[in-house]
């Protein structure tokens, strides 16, 4: 009988996944315990060798990266680190392991490391395990795929509320599968594509979103909702999306009608009568009557759509003219008044006032959504009426008047004092977007007053075309509408400077048509300038690419320098991590860096720079411009742009630097 165990028993039976690194270049196992063997299901020979690292071949893909780095920190010194992983056994079981590694010096300075395992999956495993978190939070929660149309995996009971969607009888048709095989049924056409930039962002920079959006009921109605979308990877090592989300919907309906409230306001400023025609119920109801006898008994209480509107037609409207505006209202009803991209229905005609007398009026539909569109109407002066639709250096109110009559994009209400310190009250969704500023930073601004120059600086406009605009009541601007996708030239109307703290109003309107065509080449066809004398960097339409990758960035860099020539995957490795060889692992960090540096592209609607055949890579230098491109192609304008820096980000750039520096020799010599 032994008294007492020898180590080589210990360390195969009793210690847990014992394994021994030479930690020198390449890192190799030179030790393995059989309790790691029966671990992995695995024979000695697939581990042991002294060219390679085998083990990391049982290591999930998507964590052969952090194990690299884990390796590597190991190799600087002597240390313990630890680190939690998957496993791959041979039968492709995947098991979670905390892997607790020390490195020490032997003779040579040669670093060793001994390694322990720790078999974690149960406590991963339940920690992991959130369905029945997921059937208890109180917010709807979803686990979608990351294929271009998502399918969901998973749906609690929260969501499927916030979704309407009905239990299934028999003989009916199952909704719920019908939004599992197809996770856009739930979000509306018109928000697709932002959902699909918001994935592609997620599934680029491995880091959560969140935000607002609206999802399509099963009912057919609209839900708004507020939540964040994240990246996992699950058990079988596949990407999945992760979302949770709060039903703010109602909170959104109060929010709207405060800014209806408040837009109401301002229209108030211009229009005699507003009129809210709502095509959900069918209705029509009198919003505001400026205090007219023969409206304001019926304000806010909601009245047959049709039948309303032809009564009042026939009432007040002079006769030669009822036709005219009964077609016009009809053309409303049937959706044939709204054509994309033109200006808001509008008319002129001859009505019955208050006070009995035919008067000229102008009318103008304003949607504000899909169901709901305001009927604003106006009387015009009898004096000049004709001058005063057509001159631009007319009164406050007239000035206001003519712009909206014209073609209105957005209002915006702001209070302004005399140190030109800005609050502003109310602006409607495509004025946030002139100033640069979401929704909810305009939110904050009105709760401050602000220095007009810190308000503006966001604006593509500069500081002093507003202040031209607050002095002289007028200015243009042309701007590239996100929400449109579509480029604009606009002119600002603002009303005149009043005593006080006055609310001052800006509307603006279209002054130049810019054919589709147009609209279509600027959208589609970005400016791309690259900079690679100093620091490396893109600009696309004036704007930097905010790099979340930096590895992404250099190798965009890489592409540049080679000047449309083919990079292969080996020349790219070789750049990108100097001191590493060619291998499976590099290879993979290498696939996922040209995936990121692609998702960043197509983000900016530019990845048509770069061409990819047999996983060699270019640039295609006719689709950019580049200072070192434009220097080097020896016109006279270009000659004074090298100033003797060059990617100097990258130490490998130095082999370009030198030819450039020889340039610069040879043409002073000559």
């Amino acid at each position: 009988m032994r008294n007492i165990l020898n180590t080589e028993d210990i360390l195969n039976s009793l210690v847990s996944g014992f394994h021994q690194y030479i930690l020198t270049d390449p890192p190799h196992l030179n030790y393995v315990s059989e309790n790691l063997l029966k671990m992995l299901g695995t024979s000695k020979e697939e581990l042991l060798s002294e060219t390679k690292d085998l083990y990391v071949n049982f290591i999930h893909p998507n964590d052969r990266e952090i194990y690299s780095e884990f390796i590597n920190n190991l190799k600087s010194k002597e240390q313990t680190l630890s680190l939690q992983y998957r496993l791959v056994k041979k039968n492709g079981e995947i098991f979670r392991v905390k892997d607790s590694m020390t490195s020490k010096k032997l003779n040579e300075n040669i670093l060793v490391g001994y390694s322990v395992l720790t078999d974690i999956t149960d406590i991963k495993n339940n920690g992991d395990d959130i369905d029945f978190l997921a059937e208890t939070i109180p917010c709807g929660f979803l686990k979608f795929t990351c294929e271009k149309r998502p399918k969901i995996i998973y749906i609690n009971k929260q969501m499927i509320n916030i979704l309407n969607i009905p239990e299934t009888k028999d003989g009916e048709l199952d909704y719920l599968e019908l939004y599992k095989d197809d996770m856009f049924l739930m979000i509306p056409m018109e928000e697709r594509r932002r959902f699909s930039l918001y994935l592609n962002q997620i599934q680029s920079s491995d880091s959560p979103t969140s935000g607002e959006i609206t999802l399509l009921r099963c009912d057919g109605t609209k839900a708004y909702v507020f939540g964040w979308v994240t990246k996992h990877i699950n058990d079988k090592g596949k990407e999945e999306f992760h979302a949770f989300c709060f039903d703010v919907t109602e909170k959104r309906i109060e929010k709207k009608e405060q800014e209806t409230k408040r837009y109401l306001k301002a229209l108030s400023e211009v229009y005699d009568k507003i009129f809210e025609y709502n095509f959900e119920t069918d209705t029509v109801r009198c919003l505001y009557g400026q205090n007219s006898p023969r409206f304001k008994w019926i304000e806010n209480i909601p009245m047959q759509m049709e039948d309303a509107t032809n009564r009042w037609i026939d009432a007040t409207v002079e006769e030669e003219d009822r036709e005219k505006v009964k077609a016009f209202f009809k053309d409303f009803y049937k959706n044939d008044l709204y054509k994309s991209g033109e200006r808001p229905p509008q008319i002129t005609y001859k009505a019955r006032s208050s006070s009995g007398q035919i008067r000229l009026y102008s009318g103008i539909f304003l949607k504000t959504d899909d169901s709901v569109s305001l009927y604003c109407c106006r009387l015009i002066p009898d004096n000049g009426e004709t001058a005063a639709l057509r001159t631009e250096n007319i009164s406050l109110k007239e000035n206001i008047h003519e712009l909206v009559t014209r073609f209105t994009y957005g209002i915006a209400a702001f209070e302004i004092n005399k140190d030109d310190f800005i609050t502003p009250l109310y602006a409607s969704d495509n004025i946030c977007g002139f100033f640069g500023l979401t929704k909810e930073e305009w939110l904050v601004f009105m709760k401050t007053k602000t220095p007009l120059k810190t308000f503006t600086a966001r604006s593509k406009a500069s500081y002093e075309d507003f202040i031209r605009l607050l002095e002289n009541g007028e200015a243009e601007f042309t701007y590239y509408d996100f929400k449109s996708e579509k480029k604009r030239r606009v002119k600002a109307i603002c009303s005149q400077k009043s005593r006080g703290t006055s609310p001052r109003y800006v509307m603006l309107y279209n002054i130049e048509n810019i054919t589709s065509e147009e609209n279509e080449a600027f959208r589609q066809t970005p400016s791309v300038f690259v900079r690679t004398f100093g620091y490396f960097d893109v600009f696309v339409n004036d704007i930097p690419i905010a790099f979340r990758n930096k590895k992404a960035k250099e190798l965009l860099a890489i592409l540049v320098d080679r000047r449309g020539g083919y990079v292969s995957s080996e020349e790219a490795i070789g750049f990108l991590w100097e001191d590493e060889p060619v291998n499976p692992l590099t290879l993979a960090r290498y696939r996922k860096v040209a995936l990121r540096l692609k998702n960043t592209l197509e983000e900016y609607g530019i990845s048509d720079i770069i061409e990819s055949v047999d996983g060699k890579r270019r640039v295609i230098t006719k689709k950019i411009r580049c200072d070192l491109y434009d220097y080097l192609s020896e016109k006279e304008e270009y000659s004074q742009l090298f100033k003797g820096n060059y990617l100097t980000n990258y130490s490998w750039a130095e082999t370009t630097l030198a030819e450039l520096t020889g340039n610069i020799y040879n043409k002073g010599s000559q």
